[in-house]
């Protein structure tokens, strides 16, 4: 028989072993897992019950669409779920990392989340052409790239804003690309969220490392934000997951001889011989290499 006690709600924001869940009526609970075992991310639905006024514990789970991890010092942990798109906000100056990117699209495609790059700073009329280049690529992909100037930002709302609509996204960026700015500007009261956030755990400066969703105004939509941009964690993934990771592989696979081929070296691969015509690039496909090779010196397959 269920607990008549127990809530239903979503997790907003995580740090450490600290939970805050938000119920339908908007109302807050700091939660905590049962035992030893975390588990959950920000985005996941959760079943608690309620401990006093204002805490609670976490007791289950739900099940999830999706869930993403990020990989620091070679420690993987699970941080965001149930997430429609991914938002990476890259910029002229500073130069952003082409594998972080390169990675945070195969944890995106691997996991059947739309990735999307926001291209700010282009009133850098010196750089913006070689920040244009630098992506032609990733725009040959499919991937839905939109430019703008954070500091429009009546020009930047009009453009991300039906993007955004109706969706959980999942913000990204490396330091000083601008991500701030634009989270700020979406979500004017994102500032004092999280200085609130602070004080409820009492965790003070130190919040500036938690994940947290926000909600854009009118409840428009969802965006998680996660501070830095580590790599993603890939260590989970299959072989066969990391191929969707990189979907111009698709039409070359069907024409590799062997059902078994890693696409590295095998004779009669289709996707090495697409690299030779130039329909996939050499930059992709050493990325690939790179990720299939650390999955399998951890063993994971």
């Amino acid at each position: 028989m269920a607990d008549a006690t127990a809530l239903q709600g979503r997790i907003i924001a995580v740090h450490g072993r600290h939970y805050t869940v938000e119920f339908s009526d908007g109302s807050l609970r700091k939660c905590f897992p049962r035992g030893k075992k975390a588990g959950a991310a920000v985005g996941d639905h959760v079943v608690i019950s309620p401990q006093g006024a204002d805490e609670g514990s976490i007791d289950r789970i739900l099940e999830r669409r999706n869930l993403l991890y990020r990989s620091d010092d070679m420690r993987t942990k699970q941080f965001a779920a149930n997430v429609d798109q991914l938002l990476i906000v890259v910029a002229p100056e500073p130069v952003s990392s082409d594998d972080l990117i390169g990675r945070a699209l195969v944890a995106a495609w691997s996991a059947g989340i739309e990735p999307i790059i926001v291209l700010n700073k282009i009133d850098l009329e010196n750089s913006i052409g070689r920040a244009r280049e630098r992506l032609s690529t990733l725009k040959t992909l499919g991937v839905h790239i939109i430019e703008l100037s954070a500091h429009a930002r009546e020009q930047m709302s009009a453009a991300l804003l039906p993007q955004l609509s109706g969706r959980c996204t999942l913000l990204l960026g490396q330091s000083g690309m601008g991500k701030s700015t634009i989270l700020n500007a979406l979500v004017p009261d994102a500032r004092a969220h999280t200085q609130e956030h602070s004080q409820a755990l009492g965790a003070g400066k130190h919040t500036t490392t938690s994940t947290r969703l926000y909600h854009l105004p009118g409840n428009a939509g969802d965006i998680i934000d996660s501070p830095g941009f580590q790599a993603f964690g890939l260590y989970h993934l299959s072989a066969t997951e990391i191929e969707q990771g990189f979907p111009e592989f698709a039409d070359a696979i069907p024409h590799c001889r062997f059902y078994n081929c890693t696409h590295r070296h095998e004779p009669g691969c289709g996707v090495l011989a697409a690299i030779k015509l130039g329909t996939i690039t050499s930059e992709r496909h050493e990325l690939y290499k790179r990720i299939l090779a650390e999955n399998e010196a951890q063993g994971h397959y």
